[in-house]
C-alpha cells in the first residue's frame, strides 16, 4: 500500500465552484478564462467576464424557475456558454448533469428520465429536436434552453427559451433576485453536489455517478500541484463534456489554477485551433493519438523517397535516445548533437503539425494505449505520461511523475490515493476524490465502494515492489485463462495490433479456449489512401475491408504481433490464430462501443457469435447479416462473406513460426 497526503481542503471558504470563480475575479480577474472560436475568430472572455456571464444565467434560471436540487442537464459540444451553465447551475443549489451530444434519443431518454430533470440546456436545434422527440417520455422535464437561434424561430416557444434572453432577463431582474442567489450560493459547502456523470455504460445502463465540491476541488488541487499547473497554462477542450476527464481540466482543475480554457470551433476545426493555440497542458485518450499518429504516417506515405528516409533515420534516432533526453538522463555528446539536428529537420516540424510544440505537461488516459505509440511521441521530447483513472475517483487514481514515465505502468498512487491489490489481483483504491454515490441505485454503490470508503476498480493489476508503480493487467472480468491455463488477456494484444495504422480497432477473443482469435476494424482513413496510391477503387468500407491485398496486409501485422506477444513468458499464449476483418466499423449508435469509444465486449461476441463459432472452426470463410443503424437512425441490414486468415504463430517452446 502506497499513500500520499494532501491538505484538508475547505479551511480557506473555497469550498465550492462558485467560490473559486469569486477568489479568481478578486486575484485575476483580468486573466483570460475562456476562448472560443467563432466564425475564424478567437473571442476572449477574463475571469471578470465570465463571472458576469456566469451570474446572468444563474439569475435567470431563478426567475425561470428552477429550485435547490433541482437537476439541469446540458448537451451540446465544448462551449464557454455551457460550461457556464454548469457552474450557474450549482450557483442556485441546482446539479448539472451533461450528457453526451452524439447520444441517440433513446439514450438521452434513459439519463433525463434517470435523474429527472426539470430543465435541459442544448447547444443547437439538433439537441432541441432530440429532447423534443422524447420529451412525453419525460414527466419531469419543465424547460429548454437553447444556445444557438439558427432553424428555431418557427418553434413553441412555450416551454423553450433562447440562452441569451434568459441572461437578459436574470439581468434585467437582478434587484428582485440578487438576496436568494446570494443566499443560496452561501448554502454550498464542501459536501454539496458539484456535477452528476454518467458512466459510459459498457456494461449494462449508465450510472449516475454523484459528486461533491470535496471530490472536484481536493482532486483538483492536489492534481494541480503534482504537475505544476499555473495561472498561464493553456488548455483545448474538445473531449465530450458529459466525460469526467473534461470536467475535472476544463472546471476543476481551470478554477483551480484560473489557466485559460479553450473551445475550438468545431469538431472539423479541432486540429488547426490545436495549433493555434498551441496547448501547454493537454490531454487526449489513446484513440487520439492512434489518429494522429496514422496521419503522420500517411502524410510520409506520400512524402518524397528523400524525406521518407530523413524521417525514418531521425526517428530511429529519437527512439533511442529521446526518451532519456526527455527525462534528463546522461546521454552522450554526439547523440545528442544528432538529436538536435533532428529536432530541426523532422522532430521541430512535426511538433509544430500536431500543435504540441508548446506542450509542457501531456497525459493520455481511458484505456491502456499501445507502448509503441506512447513511445513515438515522446521520443519526440513531448512530455506524455500516463495516468490511470475512473469517473468514481474524479479522475486520478495514479500518475506517472517526470522523470518516472514508462510505457508500462501507470504511475504511482496520486497524491492523497491509497492503492491495495486484493488477492484475486482486482485493484482497490480510496481517496478524496471517491464519488458520493450512484444516484437511486444504492445496490450497486454498496457493491462498488465499502463502509470504508475502498472502491473496487474491475480492473486486476500488481503494483511494483522496486517502483511502486501499478501495473493493469486487463479488466478483472476479461482476464481469464486459456484451456492450457496461460494468461488470457486481451487488451493487451488489442493495444499492440492498434499501434499498426491500418488497424482502427481490435477485439480479441479465447478465454478458456485452445487458441485465440480476433476481429479487426480497419482505419479506413489509412486503408483508404493506401488504395487510392496504388489505384485500387472500392465503393465501401466492406468492400474494401474484403480486398485481399488488404487480408495480406493486416495478416502481416498480426503475425508481427505475434512474434512480439511469443516473447512475453506470461502471455505468450495470447498469438492470434485466425482472424477476420470485420464487414463494418463497431459503432456506438449500434450499441458495440460506449460513447466514448470503448469496446463493449459482451455484446460485441453475442452480436456476431456466428462469426465467433466460424473462427473456431474448420472453414476459411462465414455468411453474416448484421442489423445496422444508419445517421438518420433508421435500422437496417447488411450481408457479407467474410474470409478467415490463419496466422502464423511462434512455438515458444521451440521458437520457430508454426500454423
Amino acid at each position: 500500500m502506497v499513500q500520499s497526503q494532501v491538505g484538508t481542503g475547505g479551511t480557506d471558504g473555497l469550498v465550492s465552484i462558485p467560490a473559486l470563480l469569486e477568489r479568481n475575479v478578486a486575484k485575476f480577474g483580468a486573466s483570460p478564462a475562456y476562448r472560443e472560436k467563432e466564425f475564424g475568430i478567437w473571442q476572449s472572455w477574463s475571469w471578470a467576464e465570465t463571472a458576469s456571464e456566469i451570474e446572468a444565467l444563474a439569475l435567470g434560471l431563478i426567475n425561470l424557475g428552477v429550485n435547490e436540487g433541482d437537476f439541469v442537464a446540458i448537451i451540446g459540444r465544448n462551449r464557454p456558454y455551457l460550461y457556464w451553465s454548469m457552474v450557474a447551475a450549482e450557483m442556485v443549489g441546482a446539479i448539472p448533469v451533461p450528457l453526451y451530444q452524439d447520444a441517440n434519443a433513446e439514450e438521452m431518454a434513459y439519463v433525463l428520465d434517470h435523474c429527472g430533470a426539470r430543465f435541459v440546456i442544448v447547444a443547437d436545434q439538433e439537441q432541441v429536436d432530440k429532447v423534443i422527440e422524447i420529451q412525453e417520455d419525460l414527466h419531469q422535464f419543465e424547460h429548454l434552453i437553447y444556445l444557438d437561434p439558427r432553424g428555431l424561430r418557427k418553434y413553441d416557444h412555450t416551454h423553450l427559451h433562447q440562452y441569451s434572453h434568459v441572461q437578459a432577463q436574470g439581468r434585467a431582474a437582478r434587484d428582485e433576485w440578487i438576496g436568494e442567489l446570494e443566499a443560496r450560493k452561501a448554502k454550498l459547502d464542501y459536501d454539496s453536489i458539484c456535477v452528476m456523470l454518467y458512466t459510459s455504460g459498457t456494461t449494462g445502463k449508465p450510472k449516475g455517478v454523484v459528486l461533491s465540491n470535496r471530490n472536484v476541488i481536493e482532486t483538483a488541487r492536489a492534481s494541480s500541484k503534482f504537475d505544476d499547473l499555473r495561472l498561464d497554462d493553456e488548455i483545448l477542450a474538445y473531449l465530450p463534456m458529459a466525460w469526467v476527464g473534461d470536467f475535472i481540466f476544463s472546471i476543476g482543475q481551470a478554477y483551480w489554477t484560473g489557466f485559460c480554457v479553450n473551445c475550438p470551433e468545431s469538431p472539423e476545426t479541432m486540429m488547426n485551433d490545436l495549433r493555434e493555440i498551441g496547448p501547454t497542458y493537454y490531454f487526449a485518450p489513446p484513440r487520439v493519438f492512434e489518429s494522429q499518429l496514422t496521419d503522420v504516417m500517411i502524410r510520409m506515405e506520400d512524402a518524397s523517397s528523400l524525406k521518407r528516409r530523413m524521417f525514418d533515420y531521425f526517428m530511429a534516432h529519437a527512439k533511442k535516445v529521446g526518451p532519456d533526453i526527455l527525462d534528463g538522463n546522461e546521454v552522450g555528446m554526439i547523440d545528442r548533437l544528432i538529436y538536435r539536428l533532428g529536432d530541426l529537420m523532422v522532430y521541430g516540424p512535426l511538433k509544430d503539425t500536431l500543435g504540441f510544440t508548446k506542450v509542457r505537461v501531456g497525459y493520455t488516459a481511458g484505456e491502456a494505449i499501445g507502448p509503441e505509440i506512447f513511445s513515438f511521441y515522446r521520443s519526440l521530447g513531448i512530455n506524455l505520461k500516463q495516468l490511470y483513472g475512473q469517473t468514481e475517483a474524479t479522475v486520478f487514481i495514479t500518475a506517472q511523475p517526470d522523470g518516472q514515465v514508462r510505457a508500462d505502468t501507470v504511475g504511482v498512487p496520486s497524491p492523497g490515493v491509497e492503492i491495495r491489490i486484493a488477492d484475486n489481483g482486482e485493484v482497490f483504491y480510496r481517496s478524496p476524490g471517491v464519488f458520493v454515490e450512484y444516484y437511486k441505485n444504492p445496490e450497486s454503490t454498496a457493491d462498488t465502494k465499502d463502509a470504508d470508503g475502498w472502491v473496487a476498480t474491475g480492473d486486476a493489476g500488481f503494483i511494483e515492489e522496486s517502483t511502486g508503480h501499478l501495473r493493469i493487467i486487463d479488466r478483472a472480468k476479461d482476464v481469464g485463462k486459456m484451456e492450457s491455463g496461460a494468461m488470457f488477456a486481451p487488451k493487451y494484444v488489442e493495444n499492440k495490433l492498434k499501434f499498426f495504422p491500418d488497424i482502427l480497432e481490435a477485439v480479441v477473443f479465447g478465454s478458456g479456449m485452445d487458441r485465440c482469435v480476433a476481429f479487426i476494424n480497419i482505419d479506413l482513413t489509412a486503408v483508404g489512401n493506401w488504395a487510392e496510391r496504388n489505384n485500387i477503387a472500392y465503393a465501401s468500407y466492406q468492400e474494401l475491408a474484403g480486398h485481399p491485398r488488404v487480408l495480406d496486409t493486416i495478416q502481416a501485422h498480426v503475425e508481427a504481433v505475434n512474434v512480439s506477444v511469443a516473447e512475453d513468458k506470461m502471455l505468450s499464449g495470447c498469438q492470434i490464430h485466425r482472424f477476420v476483418i470485420l464487414h463494418k466499423e463497431l459503432d456506438a449508435d449500434d450499441g458495440e462501443m460506449t460513447r466514448t469509444r470503448k469496446v463493449r465486449r459482451r455484446i460485441v461476441e453475442d452480436k456476431f457469435e456466428d462469426i465467433i463459432s466460424a473462427l473456431y472452426g474448420p472453414s476459411g470463410e462465414i455468411s453474416t447479416v448484421t442489423e445496422v443503424t444508419y445517421e438518420d437512425g433508421r435500422k437496417g441490414s447488411i450481408s457479407a462473406t467474410l474470409e478467415i486468415r490463419d496466422a502464423a504463430v511462434r512455438d515458444v517452446t521451440q521458437g520457430i513460426a508454426a500454423e
